[in-house]
């Protein structure tokens, strides 16, 4: 999540990579990709980002990562807790990321969506909006997900501006918020409230 700039020299910035590799493939190392938002095209390896971003990063293996106490997966792909992260949470090829310090304040449900929504890349590729969907999607069919977590989800989207790969917070929140009612309405999941919600792969800019 970051704002257009940074979004398009993100883009920038790969694409010249990609020419440095081919002229040298030793070129790139771990230290382009280590403040950058992702990208589950393009990257570093799990070796190579956890040597660059040091030891204030984790590594939770798949299977071993809760949230709030909820165990979440996202196949057998790993997750690096890394405080100094530039965004909620990223991916990249083969292993997601978490910003332990920025999702701290969020509520269950909120970190649920976030992480669902990066590894949502892993499996749909860089369009943010079908990552969005995908964790509703998961939200709904996993029964984390309730009327209350989608105001909540909302809320904290809606503060957000857009980019060039990132629809505006809004919009965003009512693309969410119809495919949960389409669900719920789909009996995908009972209701407990009101109704109410290489590319840069984040949650979006950052604020």
């Amino acid at each position: 999540m970051r704002d257009g700039r940074a979004s398009f020299g993100l883009a920038l910035a790969g694409a010249v990579a990609i020419a440095l590799c081919v002229a040298n493939p030793h070129a790139l190392s771990a230290q382009e990709w280590s403040g950058s938002e992702g990208s589950t095209t393009a990257g570093p390896s799990l070796k190579d980002y956890l040597e660059q971003v040091g030891p204030d990063a984790k590594l939770i293996a798949h299977g071993e990562l809760k949230l709030d106490g909820k165990g979440v997966n996202c196949g057998k792909r790993p997750t690096v807790l890394n405080p100094n992260f530039d965004s909620w949470g990223g991916a990249f090829p083969g292993f997601l990321i978490l910003n332990t310090k920025k999702i701290s304040g969020l509520s269950t449900q909120v970190k649920l969506y976030i992480y669902s929504h990066e590894c949502g890349h892993q499996f749909i590729g860089a369009d943010e909006t079908q990552a969005d969907l995908f964790a509703i999607r998961r939200g709904v069919k996993w029964g984390w997900l309730d009327a209350q977590g989608m105001e909540d989800i909302c809320t904290f989207i809606s503060q957000l501006k857009g980019d060039g790969v990132h629809p505006p917070g809004p919009q965003r929140c009512e693309t969410m918020r119809k495919a949960y009612r389409e669900l719920i309405g789909s009996g995908g999941q009972q209701a407990t409230g009101s109704a109410a919600a290489p590319k840069a792969q984040t949650l979006g800019p950052a604020q």
